[in-house]
């Protein structure tokens, strides 16, 4: 399955208004085929009568408009959706469920990161208030307190490796100016995307009836965040050392350790496969989630995503038997 890249609505809607003009075919009606209300993203509009039109509306990145289950070594029965795209080949090899809208958990946080990047300065002093305080039983929290203060950078660090709920809150108010604001800032991040079914509530993907995701979407916004060296970088820690302050000034160290399974050993990546990194995420709502940025032998890069599996254990054996179809 070809893969695409991306230049939106507006390119197209030039091609359609260039060709009414030269045209001269003025009482000619040119229907747009795709409406963001569809149950599919904007970039399956190549799969229409016309493919040539869109093929630079999405020129590099890759479209899923099936599923692709023929591969007999890989069982995705207790995951609720999965991709494996080949990046550098321009293909998908698996896809199950790939638009059906499921919880992304801790997923969340590479938009949160994305933005982070994009538009934050990683030497701001973020400070906790009672806004970026999290309390809901279970969450994974650094425990941070109000008047503690940490830059952006370690916060990045600290959300990303740790998955800390907290710091989502304080990156999101840290960038957003509110987390309103914020969150704001994530859905029309995830439009500009075509990530158009993900809608997002919170930065940090604890649970919430309107805050959902794809498989696909979550591509489409790893995609994005992947483009950038300090992303990649964070992602591929296993461990991270930091020491910020509490109200008073004082020092508060932390070692903390990367919640992917594969990086503590309990679980091999196939051989001749090299873990970049990624991003975990658990709820009960969302199950065991997980996207990953692995590369092969000859360097080529690949990025599978799984959806609400429905235990660690088999989310970790799952990735291992998509990753292990990379190369067959």
């Amino acid at each position: 399955m070809k893969c695409t890249s991306k230049r939106f609505v507006s390119l197209m809607m030039v091609v359609i208004m260039s060709a009414v003009f030269f045209a001269g075919c003025g009482q000619v009606k040119y229907a747009f085929p795709y409406d963001q209300g569809y149950d599919v993203t904007s970039f399956q509009i190549i799969q229409t009568d016309n493919p040539a039109l869109a093929s630079p509306f999405a020129k590099e990145l890759c479209i899923v408009t099936e599923d692709i289950l023929d591969h007999e070594n890989v069982d995705m029965s207790e995951a609720g959706a999965a991709v494996l795209m080949d990046v550098a080949r321009s293909e998908v090899l698996y896809s199950k469920n790939a638009h059906q809208k499921l919880h992304p958990a801790s997923l969340t946080k590479v938009m949160t990161a994305l933005l982070a990047i994009k538009y934050g300065s990683m030497d701001k002093v973020l400070t906790a208030n009672a806004d970026t305080m999290v309390t809901e039983d279970g969450a994974q929290l650094l425990g941070l307190k109000k008047g503690d203060s940490m830059t952006l950078a370690q916060a990045l660090r600290i959300m990303l490796i740790n998955s800390a709920n907290d710091v989502a809150m304080l990156v999101a108010q840290g960038v957003g100016g509110t987390v309103d604001e914020f969150i704001d800032m994530m859905n029309n991040e995830a439009k500009t995307l075509g990530a158009t079914n993900t809608h997002f509530m919170n930065p940090h993907g604890l649970t919430d009836e309107d805050h959902y995701s794809t498989a696909y979407d979550l591509y489409l916004i790893f995609n994005e965040a992947i483009k950038y060296d300090v992303f990649r970088e964070i992602i591929n820690m296993s461990s991270y050392e930091t020491v910020y302050y509490d109200k008073q000034g004082n020092d508060i160290s932390k070692t903390l350790y990367s919640m992917n399974r594969y990086f503590a050993g309990e679980y091999k990546i196939p051989e001749r496969i090299t873990l970049i990194g990624g991003k975990t995420g658990t709820t009960n709502a969302a199950g065991h989630c997980l996207i990953l940025l692995s590369r092969d032998t000859n360097s080529d890069m690949y990025v599978s995503v799984i959806l609400n599996s429905s235990a660690r254990a088999v989310l970790y054996q799952e990735m291992t038997d998509l990753l292990d179809e990379i190369g067959k």
